[in-house]
């Protein structure tokens, strides 16, 4: 009865992609093989910056508007415009902004949609060639190509199955256990204990802000627990008003209801909720008395763009079976409302499982094997949801000690060195990939044995060199950074065949760095530090202001009002949270959850969206183990500059 093709997903390491993609086109050929589009549309930035340009705004002016948002302003930014603006110029940008939202921008390729067919491809869809030699696209995109009775197969890449082959590589060489991933078992209570408490920096699917405020609530000690908690922290469950009556029937606050008797098979694993793609199947059978091939029809128009036409004639459908059930017209289109809320952005399934058996995975990792886990994860980076700053600090509190970069025990990545995570040669801004493998062709010839022996044997650029010296790669030699500076300048003054400057005093000498300069350098090179949290250097200042600690948070009463503080490492505006913005800290004992309130946000927007170091006053909520902190004073904790790259409202 199903009258579509399948769907076929497969995830992939990011060198395994790249190698079955070209198997691809080799086994059958070009003309029979393209890469599926995507039609990329205007967001807020993109429109903002289109429509000024062709107005002729100044580039600077576009550019701060540009800047200024994220996506949640979209709604009120032409108003603001209008409001906001000198006159008809500034109408016309907000009207133009207006009129060409949502519409196609450009056609980029899609991040894993292939299609093969036995006819030639030119006989069948639009083609043009894709900036890799031998590959071809479609100018269809998906629903294009569903709409033409082509398959289309998913074959995408996912890094975090690459962390966890390297990690079971370094498992091997450094704990000689091989680990076979095929036979774990999945039912470890240390690992689920873990998910738990919301320690889960590094782990797939569950690291978020959203997920570990989650976590705590629902307590998984299960695979198919692991399952519903990958799949209920989706923008459907959460549109479709599924999370907290799910979340209150797990925890015994209210009875597992059922709208119709039919629906206690359908949903009774997910407590009375819609939480896998299936189950919207199963509801329109039950309720609505769709056929299975009926059913999956829904489930597909729910998941696609263009079907708002072919969903409402779906619900005209839906209430009449619902009425026949015996459940009123007004009941009918509720759940209908409830499904179509949640369908285009709920996980099948399979997909659940498949993703859930990753997050196990990782969890195990990295709690029986924590050193191979980040170091892994650290080679792999950019990953997951957070800078590799808050993964270094994760390790640290999981007791992995972190050594600096050295001259001669570090390697182009980072390596387990003495139960320890060694950083690598690539978080060294300046030393780029040509510098790493010319230290790598020099290394047989031995040990530096001091920065003379360095400058001699291998040439990188003076910003390379400069930030080694810097983040304490020539510490070993026991001679102060400043004056290996000076030592480097001096060198550089005789290899260009200058004549070396003069002064009174022969033996200079300059002031060692503070700690804080050692510190702030580490952040400003390498975007993290192996020595203490920057947080630190304020705790002093921090306390006298009554400041708390992360650490201090769970012994707080419910209601306090409190001041906390620390690194950005998080923002976000998720659209279902109806302008509210979430914050999220790092001190040297862990993280704080922040929530701003739209008009607080408004209020304190320059401080909240530009400081790496944010001091936040409000009220303390606990809510079954979960911290938050409601906030109504935002300033910032630092005068002094540090750039940290944060994960802001994506």
């Amino acid at each position: 009865e199903r009258g579509g093709m399948p769907d076929i997903d497969v995830d992939f390491s990011r060198a395994g992609r790249e190698e079955v993609i070209q198997y691809v086109y080799d086994r059958y050929g070009e003309e029979h093989t393209a890469m599926v589009c995507n039609v990329v549309t205007y967001r807020s930035r993109s429109a903002v910056r289109d429509v000024g340009k062709a107005l002729g705004f100044p580039a600077q002016v576009v550019g701060r508007i540009a800047k200024s948002l994220h996506r949640s302003d979209f709604a009120g930014l032409t108003d603001k415009l209008r409001r906001d603006g000198d006159g008809l110029p500034w109408d016309h940008y907000a009207t133009f902004i207006d009129q060409i939202k949502g519409m196609p921008r450009h056609l980029s390729i899609h991040v894993g949609g292939m299609i093969v067919t036995s006819a030639p491809l030119v006989e069948i869809a639009p083609l043009e060639r894709a900036s890799m030699p031998g590959r071809v696209v479609t100018q269809w995109d998906k629903d294009d190509i569903e709409d033409a009775g082509l398959i289309k197969i998913d074959l995408l890449s996912l890094r975090t199955l690459d962390v966890v082959s390297e990690a079971i590589e370094l498992i091997e060489q450094h704990e000689g256990v091989r680990i076979d991933m095929d036979k774990l078992g999945l039912d470890d209570p240390a690992v689920y204990r873990m998910i738990s408490e919301a320690d889960t920096i590094g782990v797939f699917q569950v690291e978020s802000r959203a997920q570990m405020q989650m976590l705590p609530k629902m307590k998984p000690v299960c695979f198919e627990d692991l399952m519903i908690e990958v799949a209920i922290v989706r923008p459907g469950p959460t549109q479709g008003k599924m999370v907290h009556p799910y979340l209150n029937r797990r925890q015994g606050l209210e009875p597992v209801e059922y709208l119709h008797p039919a629906l206690e098979s359908v949903l009774e694993e997910t407590l009375g909720v819609v939480l896998y793609q299936e189950q919207v199947m199963g509801v329109a059978q039950a309720i609505g008395g769709f056929t299975p091939g009926e059913g999956d029809l829904l489930r597909r128009a729910m998941t696609r763009k263009r079907s708002y036409e072919e969903i409402e004639k779906m619900r005209a459908r839906f209430v009449r079976g619902a009425i026949k059930n015996g459940l009123t017209a007004e009941v009918g289109h509720d759940v209908f409302d409830k499904i179509a809320a949640f369908g285009g952005y709920g996980f099948c399934k399979s997909h659940a499982a498949a993703f859930a058996r990753t997050t196990y995975e990782t969890a195990y990792l990295k709690y029986y094997h924590p050193a191979a886990f980040f170091t892994a994860f650290l080679n792999h980076e950019p990953l997951g949801f957070y800078a590799p700053e808050v993964i270094v600090e994760a390790a640290k509190r999981q007791g992995i000690t972190i050594h600096p970069v050295d001259i001669n025990r570090s390697e182009t990545r980072c390596t387990i060195q003495r139960g320890g995570i060694r950083l690598g040669f690539n978080y060294v801004k300046g030393i780029g990939t040509a510098a790493r493998e010319r230290i790598d062709k020099d290394r047989p010839r031995g040990r530096y044995r001091s920065l003379d022996d360095f400058c001699a044997r291998v040439k990188l650029t003076p910003t390379g060199m400069e930030n080694l010296i810097m983040v304490g790669a020539f510490d070993r030699f026991d001679i102060p950074r400043r004056d290996l500076l000076w030592q480097y300048s001096e060198l550089r003054e005789k290899a260009e065949g200058e004549l070396p400057m003069s002064y009174p005093e022969e033996d200079i000498k300059f002031p060692d760095l503070t700690d804080w300069e050692n510190t702030s350098l580490d952040y400003e090179i390498q975007g993290l530090t192996s020595g203490p949290h920057l947080t630190t250097h304020f705790r002093k200042e921090w306390d006298a202001l009554g400041v708390l600690t992360s650490r201090d948070l769970p012994d707080t009463p419910d209601g306090s009002r409190v001041k906390v503080a620390g690194l950005v490492i998080t923002r976000q505006a998720p659209s279902t949270a109806k302008g509210h913005v979430f914050i999220s800290l790092e001190d040297e004992y862990g993280t704080v959850n922040c929530i701003l309130r739209p008009h607080v946000f408004e209020r304190f927007k320059p401080v909240a969206t530009r400081s790496s170091i944010l001091v936040l006053e409000g009220r303390l909520v606990q809510d079954s183990g979960v911290i938050n902190i409601l906030v109504d004073h935002v300033q910032s904790g630092d005068d002094r500059t540090v750039e940290i790259r944060s994960h802001d409202f994506r």
